[in-house]
């Protein structure tokens, strides 16, 4: 069984290294990714929150948190999904390295695919403020990007089916059936991540009881994920993620390697689920 540390520091973004993480988790055996057809895990009205921490040597701080929202929007006269994410380090911290992060998205209720995706990040004094719309009769995204080391700048870049901005990622996985699976198999999964589209994948690692950090346990399913080489990551799978074994898939630990140490996020509560919380058994 897996248990949490019950103390971490931090420096660097909350929501980008959670949103980056909880996404990459398919179910799918084929060398394409795939379009969803219906939406079982999630409904409007649901928050899942998240505390994240951060490890050097031998020290664990309590740094941030994080917070997704579903909510009801109409966007372009059509019923919308509207995700909602913010991260944030503690007030107390914000000296050292203060972080102010949203993500919103959103999801066409009917295609099950995004429509749109804002990306608004405070890092340490770095600025980012992102957005995409989707043409699907043309499979292309409009971004209109600016960001503290490069101006304001208008972008089209063509995207294959099924791809995804990494909030709606998450949402997308969540409904993926996980049934017929085999240890170490991967799985493609296709994402627009500034401005470029990347071909990733999962690797599934089976099944695992898992605590929380109220000593709630859970059976989990557990994978590995194919990371982007980056300013944080090195590049690789050196970030795992276990997710509820019932219809939720509510991710409850999510960790990974970076290039200084090592951070977590462990699920701290959730409201307003689709499905009861089958998984937890104490």
């Amino acid at each position: 069984m897996i248990r949490p540390q019950k103390n971490i520091d931090y420096r660097m973004s909350l929501l980008t290294l959670f949103v980056v993480i909880a996404c990459f988790s398919s179910s799918v055996k084929t060398t394409n990714a795939q379009c969803l057809s219906e939406n079982k895990a999630y409904t409007t009205g649901e928050v899942l929150d998240y505390s994240v921490y951060y490890n050097w040597g031998i020290i664990w701080l309590d740094a941030g948190y994080v917070s997704f929202k579903v909510k009801k929007h109409i966007y372009l006269e059509k019923p919308v999904y509207h995700f909602d994410s913010y991260g944030s380090t503690h007030k107390s911290y914000d000296w050292l390295f203060k972080v102010r992060d949203r993500y919103q998205s959103y999801l066409d209720t009917e295609t099950l695919l995004p429509l749109w995706f804002h990306r608004e990040n405070y890092e340490g004094g770095f600025e980012v403020d992102y957005k995409y719309f989707f043409d699907w009769n043309q499979n292309r995204v409009f971004s209109y990007t600016q960001n503290s080391n490069r101006p304001y700048r208008k972008d089209t870049v063509y995207i294959p089916d099924c791809t995804y901005d990494v909030l709606s990622l998450i949402y997308y996985c969540r409904n993926l059936d996980f049934d017929h699976l085999e240890v170490n198999d991967t799985v493609p999964v296709k994402a627009i991540i500034d401005n470029e589209v990347y071909s990733l994948y999962v690797r599934y690692l089976g099944k695992e009881k898992i605590e929380d950090r109220n000593d709630h346990t859970y059976n989990a399913i557990k994978f590995s994920a194919l990371l982007v080489e980056g300013t944080i990551f090195k590049g690789g799978e050196d970030l795992i993620v276990w997710v509820t074994d019932d219809k939720n898939r509510v991710p409850i630990l999510v960790e990974a390697k970076i290039l200084i140490g090592s951070v977590k996020a462990y699920f701290n509560n959730a409201s307003g689920l689709r499905n009861p919380m089958a998984a937890r058994l104490k």
